[in-house]
């Protein structure tokens, strides 16, 4: 840790402590806007859009740069309280806040995430529902929908089936959220259950649902994501401790393995916005009494700063032309492991792709060329607070090619039931050319 964070930790002014009470919207906000103003070197507060009724989705950015995406800089985000009656995600995540920026500037391991990572905390994507909730109920209670009754967890478009329900504002603020950010890898919190859910919560024969399961061409990675969580929740690792309820080996399961789920939010995210995300199940109780609000926050800690650290897996880098310009839009996938929508650039020309350590072969390729073929080998021990980096220059000028792709995107259709296999996705060439007609045709 270098002395000018030291120095920068002892300046920061300390923020009233953060009390283990449930924090309803005007508490939340007045919590939020102190942190935001009296850290206002390392974070950045901002709202995404408003709920039903008109209030704020806030998100908090903790960075060293927190304003504003930097190159290199891998973008995180954790989500709370999707459903208003899940209300201990919501509470751990405002714990999370202050323990990342009090900790800045003295303890080396917060300081250095912070300062390689763009870390964005929403802690309630349902202040409806969470303030409609007049009767605490471990099970159920009338808080779980947004406003309208809508559950903002079935709300989303599902790549195995069409999802035709009323997309609620909450649900077109965080699409229109993960279209403005590059997220490599995110979490969203419930309770009702103790586990680490990862996808797919929905699938077809192809992605295995014949073995009771839906898998990802990531699968590895995402068993890592779960396991990284659950080992260190003391309560979650050992999968048996909720009454009633399902037990979960190691405190980890596939979500279509639990229940088959459509319109959900981990698989928009991993389909739609190449963003890796799993679901927290934190709680037996759903909303729990507030003295149990500590012994929460214990249990889960150390899982959230670890699995924080797991955006710096794999390999990043940038594309670029001959002349060095960055190329956005360029599809860079493992060969082995093609995505239903390729995993493309971004405007930057960056990448991201999580991998855990072993030997690839990274195929970057640009409609109406050939393919570019490199293998890289990810190291068993990372890099300290950063993934591989790797870029690659091609040999051509991509003004005009990043024009020919601009516009291609995969439309937000049942794609793995209109491709009906996963075989056009072996063939770059024709799988973009099936996902551009389903594009126009859909439009």
């Amino acid at each position: 840790m270098d002395f000018a964070c030291l120095w920068l930790g002892l300046l920061l002014p300390l923020v009233a402590a953060l009390d283990f009470s449930y924090h309803h919207q005007e508490g939340m906000e007045a919590f939020l806007k102190s942190v935001a103003q009296n850290y206002s070197s390392i974070t950045y507060l901002h709202s995404i859009g408003k709920s039903v009724k008109g209030r704020n989705l806030w998100v908090l950015v903790v960075g060293r740069f927190p304003k504003e995406h930097r190159v290199g800089i891998p973008e995180f985000k954790y989500v709370g309280n999707m459903h208003g009656d899940e209300t201990v995600g919501r509470e751990l995540l405002l714990h999370l806040i202050d323990y990342l920026v009090t900790s800045y500037g003295k303890d080396p391991e917060i300081t250095n995430l912070i300062n390689s990572t763009r870390i964005h905390i929403m802690p309630s994507m349902n202040p409806d529902g969470f303030e409609a909730v007049k009767k605490p109920d471990c099970f159920y209670s009338n808080g779980r929908e947004n406003y309208n009754q809508y559950d903002l967890n079935r709300n989303f478009p599902d790549a195995f089936e069409y999802n035709n329900v009323s997309r609620q504002p909450e649900t077109l603020a965080i699409m229109k959220w993960l279209k403005s950010e590059t997220f490599v890898l995110s979490a969203n919190l419930h309770g009702g259950a103790l586990v680490a859910s990862y996808p797919f919560d929905n699938g077809v024969q192809a992605t295995g649902t014949l073995l009771s399961r839906s898998l990802t061409p990531d699968d590895d990675v995402f068993q890592h994501l779960a396991h990284t969580y659950a080992s260190r929740n003391p309560n979650m690792t050992k999968g048996d401790q909720c009454k009633n309820k399902m037990n979960f080996p190691n405190g980890v399961t596939n979500g279509y393995s639990w229940y088959p789920l459509q319109g959900g939010m981990q698989d928009y995210n991993y389909i739609w916005a190449q963003c890796f995300e799993i679901t927290l199940e934190l709680s037996c109780c759903k909303y729990p009494r507030e003295e149990k609000l500590p012994y929460f926050w214990n249990d889960n800690k150390a899982s959230l700063i670890e699995y924080i650290k797991q955006v710096h897996l794999g390999v990043k880098g940038q594309v670029f032309d001959q002349n060095g310009n960055p190329l956005p839009n360029v599809i860079v996938e493992v060969e082995d492991r093609k995505h239903i929508c390729p995993f493309r650039t971004n405007k930057f020309g960056e990448y991201y792709l999580l991998l855990l350590p072993g030997s690839y072969t990274i195929n970057v390729t640009v409609p109406g060329h050939d393919p570019h073929l490199t293998k890289v080998v990810i190291p068993e021990k990372s890099q300290n607070f950063s993934a591989l980096k790797k870029d690659f220059l091609l040999s051509f000028q991509g003004q005009v090619d990043s024009i020919l792709v601009s516009n291609l995107s995969c439309p937000m259709i049942p794609l793995y039931k209109t491709l009906q296999s996963l075989s056009a996705a072996t063939k770059p060439s024709l799988f973009l050319f099936l996902v551009t007609l389903l594009h126009i045709f859909f439009k």
